[in-house]
């Protein structure tokens, strides 16, 4: 009898735990099915980025990181210096934005991911300063060839969880950094490096279009003696603000003209 009656109970306790993990699934499926939007059936696809809401500066280093050196120069002022003028003139364009750091902190790589991925219609500029050989100067944009795709909501919790790496290359990066550095060169003459692909971690794990500007070589007396003029640093960051404007007026170019060809075709 005991054991009659054990077995029942542990047939029961089994047909509850299977119907219990059976409503985890449908709910899990259910929640992701209402939490994933659906595209109106009447809606077209453009095939083309929407321009972006917002603009993240990130100064480069900060704190106990000062970067690159020479003498009392450090990089992470000029850094902080730079991106607070850029900021100052896209938000006098009307453009929202958002700096990883708004003092001499430190701010890990990881973090300045992190708040870049939380945020939704933006893209990343990251500053920075080069050092190298004394007879090396001038200016260079850096896009990554792989970005990591921010991952699904419902799973975006998982530590170990990683996106698949975004198709190479990632050619909304790679526009928004020749628009910068055709700018930078044009504005300041100094020697244009190009663009270039990188892994470097905070442009290549954050979902939304990303570069790296590096804006001159501390170790170059000339690249130096142009940094501590405040007018040049006036020209640097218009050329970078610039370069976002005109990567915003061409997305917007885009759309209008997928439009009104969708509109011509109907």
């Amino acid at each position: 009898m005991f054991r009659k009656g054990f077995g029942f109970a542990g047939t029961m306790k089994s047909i509850v735990a299977w119907l219990g993990l059976a409503l985890m699934v449908a709910s899990f499926i259910w929640w992701q099915f209402l939490l994933t939007p659906r595209p109106a059936t009447s809606a077209r696809r453009t095939g083309a980025p929407a321009p972006f809401t917002l603009v993240v500066l990130d100064p480069g280093h900060g704190g106990q990181d000062s970067g690159a050196m020479c003498g009392t120069i450090l990089e992470k002022d000029l850094t902080l210096d730079i991106a607070q003028r850029v900021d100052r003139l896209l938000q006098a364009q009307g453009l929202a934005t958002l700096m990883t750091r708004v003092g001499d902190s430190y701010v890990s790589l990881q973090d300045r991911v992190a708040v870049t991925n939380r945020t939704r219609d933006c893209i990343f500029v990251s500053i920075h300063f080069n050092e190298g050989k004394k007879i090396v100067g001038g200016v260079e944009t850096y896009y990554a060839e792989h970005q990591a795709t921010p991952a699904p909501r419902l799973v975006s919790w998982i530590p170990f969880f990683q996106g698949p790496a975004a198709e190479s290359p990632t050619l909304a990066s790679q526009s928004l950094a020749r628009f910068i550095q055709e700018a930078m060169v044009a504005r300041t003459k100094a020697a244009d490096r190009g663009t270039k692909a990188e892994q470097f971690f905070v442009i290549a794990n954050v979902g939304a279009p990303a570069v790296l500007v590096e804006a001159g070589f501390l170790s170059n007396k000339d690249d130096i003696a142009k940094l501590e003029s405040a007018d040049y640093r006036d020209q640097m960051a218009a050329a970078i603000s610039e370069g976002i404007l005109r990567y915003r007026d061409v997305l917007k170019e885009r759309q209008l003209t997928l439009a009104v060809t969708d509109a011509r075709s109907e």
